[in-house]
């Protein structure tokens, strides 16, 4: 048995901090080193002490929880903090995850609760201190071929995006994958609203520049977590005109390097980013949800994927969002209409989904056990237990468009 967990308490009840000692007390692999009453303190102790986690609560006074986990998770970051609180709203959360806290528990909670997130919070966290290299959190390796995922709807409003950032979230996460998230919905994306993030930069930096290479495309990634970072779509719709097909060829070629999955966000259009992202993918997850407009839309775009761009059918994926067995289509009758089997199925839960989009926080990361993250997590294995093996086919979706149009072979443009 290794040594116990040293913690530090921080809690302005005095009754609380006791409470916690006598619960920790018969744990053998904690030992509680010291307390605190309020966050101030909490940070003398932090540096006093060096302790491996922090059990933190929010609301204290004058220096309340999130302002001392800003200061010790950029001071001291090898401490893990958890939070406590009573409220378990998700604006606490979001505002905890984002101060630097590693978990989340909210009062009351029992004795094995506590002792399983704070071991599992610290365990998490030297693991990704150990795959920390000297020089780069995300070293490229050229040898390194990571796959490509599309999230693909042939109709708005489906939820492409909300299951791209929470399947995005899930693989780095919990299954501490490094990914990459690409915003590919150029004229309206909505990936960094999703996930409250603020890029500094955008795929557009990459076109003024026209490097695509290693070093130009890590500059412009906004880091969201050690294990995921995001490209952003263009900060203005006119500007989406700017990205071609060729652009995407050379950036996602750049971008196998540099991740075990990068995941894409796209348009509900075959227009020529989204295409050569396609022919790039090695898995493309289509959305539908079970009424006849969206079915409908979805079967021509499994007839343009397989008669016209000859996609294996393999490489498709369906995926049911919002499914209910109370309204909607039947999926048996949905997969003899589609000839297609489907892959994963998302339950029908829009209170939360819209909860977590207006907060920012992922569901699979406030929710992690609720159905609609579980369906998010049959999606992450359906999609990773076999990637289509890449080969050449005489014509690709994006060299059809350019035919189609009189352009020749687009890849000539930026090569």
């Amino acid at each position: 048995m290794g040594d116990p967990l040293r913690l530090l308490i921080v809690d302005d009840a005095a009754f609380t901090r006791d409470s916690l000692k006598k619960l920790l007390s018969f744990q053998q692999a904690i030992q509680v080193v010291g307390e605190a009453g309020d966050g101030e303190e909490a940070i003398l102790k932090a540096r006093e002490l060096q302790p491996d986690v922090i059990l933190m609560d929010i609301n204290m006074s004058p220096v309340d929880g999130i302002s001392a986990t800003r200061v010790i998770s950029t001071e001291l970051p090898r401490i893990v903090i958890v939070m406590m609180s009573v409220q378990g709203e998700q604006e606490y959360l979001r505002q905890a995850m984002t101060a630097g806290a590693r978990d989340y528990l909210t009062k009351p909670f029992s004795g094995d609760e506590l002792v399983h997130t704070l071991q599992n919070a610290y365990v998490m966290e030297a693991k990704r201190w150990q795959q920390v290299g000297s020089h780069s959190l995300h070293p490229i390796d050229k040898q390194r071929k990571g796959e490509i995922i599309t999230v693909f709807s042939a109709k708005g409003g489906v939820g492409k995006t909300t299951i791209a950032t929470n399947l995005a979230i899930l693989l780095s996460h919990e299954l501490e994958k490094d990914v990459i998230l690409v915003d590919l919905d150029l004229p309206f994306g909505d990936v960094a609203v999703l996930l409250d993030a603020e890029p500094r930069h955008t795929i557009i930096d990459l076109v003024q520049s026209g490097d695509w290479q290693g070093e130009a495309v890590q500059k412009v990634l906004h880091r969201y977590s050690e294990k995921l970072r995001i490209l952003a779509a263009p900060y203005r719709p006119e500007e989406a005109e700017l990205v071609i097909g060729g652009h995407i060829k050379q950036l996602l070629a750049t971008l196998r390097t540099m991740a075990d999955y990068i995941i894409i966000d796209t348009a509900q259009s075959f227009q020529e980013p989204v295409l050569a992202a396609l022919d790039e993918s090695d898995c493309i997850a289509i959305v539908t949800t079970l009424d006849i407009p969206t079915i409908k839309n979805v079967r021509l775009c499994l007839e343009v994927m397989q008669d016209v761009l000859d996609y294996p059918i393999d490489k498709t994926k369906l995926v049911v969002n919002r499914a209910s067995g109370d309204i909607g289509i039947k999926t048996s009758v949905l997969e003899d209409n589609l000839g297609i089997g489907i892959s994963a199925q998302i339950p029908s839960d829009g209170r939360l989904a819209i909860s977590a989009a207006n907060s920012g926080t992922p569901f699979v990361l406030s929710h992690p056990k609720a159905a609609i993250s579980e369906g998010i997590r049959g999606l992450a294995h359906a999609l990773a237990e076999s990637p289509v093996e890449r080969t050449s086919r005489g014509i690709t979706g994006w060299n059809l468009l350019g035919r189609l149009l009189g352009h020749g072979d687009p890849s000539s443009e930026v090569l």
